[in-house]
């Protein structure tokens, strides 16, 4: 099997784990393969600000952005106002 994990990109971040793992379940539904990057290391320092990163594969990366944003409009599982969905395009 071939490793593809060199391929992975940043899709957004969240501040916890909950919101970054509904986010790659939301992708997962819509057929885009996601990760979650850094759940460890979000609970170690209370005070420390860490961030969550969702990864998808580079071939996906488009339409997990549009679908990223189409999930923002109707998903109210996550607390949108911590997560980095990026600049809307034009």
């Amino acid at each position: 099997m071939a490793d593809h994990s060199h391929d992975l990109v940043v899709l957004t971040t969240a501040s916890n784990e909950g919101d970054a793992k509904l986010i790659t379940e939301v992708l997962e539904e819509e057929g885009i393969h996601a990760t979650v990057d850094g759940e460890f290391a979000s609970g170690f320092l209370a005070d420390a600000p860490m961030t969550v990163r969702v990864l998808v594969q580079k071939d996906d990366e488009a339409k997990a952005k549009e679908t990223l944003q189409r999930i923002r409009d109707e998903d109210d599982r996550i607390d949108w106002s911590k997560v980095d969905v990026g600049e809307p395009e034009d």
